[in-house]
């Protein structure tokens, strides 16, 4: 979705979009898009979502986590994501768990742990990330990376 539209009026004079416009949103601008496993990306951001809900996330930590990888992946740019009808502290959520090229894990966590609902939405993707039956179908040396790295990013981020 690297071509997305931005819409001519200003944020604050159009309504928010809904769960379910964010929902359509992240599936178009993540379509085609595959896992580390070769899953449609989709069933990432769905779990996701489903997990912030589950942990009693707010409308705004939901959409945070279907959109959590959008400007990461460049599915969808930092200048869509300031003009988006998207509530002030779901763009601040996207943002902070966008990791940056180059960005030391230690300034990544910081930033999420200093954004107001954030660190919700990357425990909810940690856990997700860090679920063995996703784990299990990788290469042993993928397998042994990614377990060090999201035990890693959790010890940053105080989670257990």
């Amino acid at each position: 979705m690297a071509s997305e539209e931005i819409p001519s009026a200003p944020p604050a004079a159009r309504p928010l979009l809904s769960l379910a416009e964010v929902e359509a949103l992240a599936r178009r601008a993540h379509a085609g898009q595959t896992d580390k496993a070769g899953r449609p990306y989709a069933e990432h951001l769905a779990a996701v979502a489903a997990g912030v809900r589950e942990r009693g996330g707010s409308p705004e930590q939901i959409a945070a986590a279907w959109l959590h990888d959008a400007v990461e992946d460049a599915a969808l740019s930092e200048a869509w994501l300031a003009q988006a009808a998207l509530a002030p502290a779901t763009k601040a959520m996207v943002r902070a768990v966008t990791k940056r090229a180059g960005e030391p894990v230690e300034e990544y966590t910081a930033r999420i742990l200093a954004t107001p609902g954030a660190l919700l939405v990357k425990e909810s993707d940690l856990a997700h990330n860090a679920d063995p039956a996703r784990l299990a179908v990788l290469d042993a040396p993928t397998r042994e990376r990614l377990t060090a790295k999201y035990a890693r990013v959790r010890a940053l981020l105080g989670l257990s």
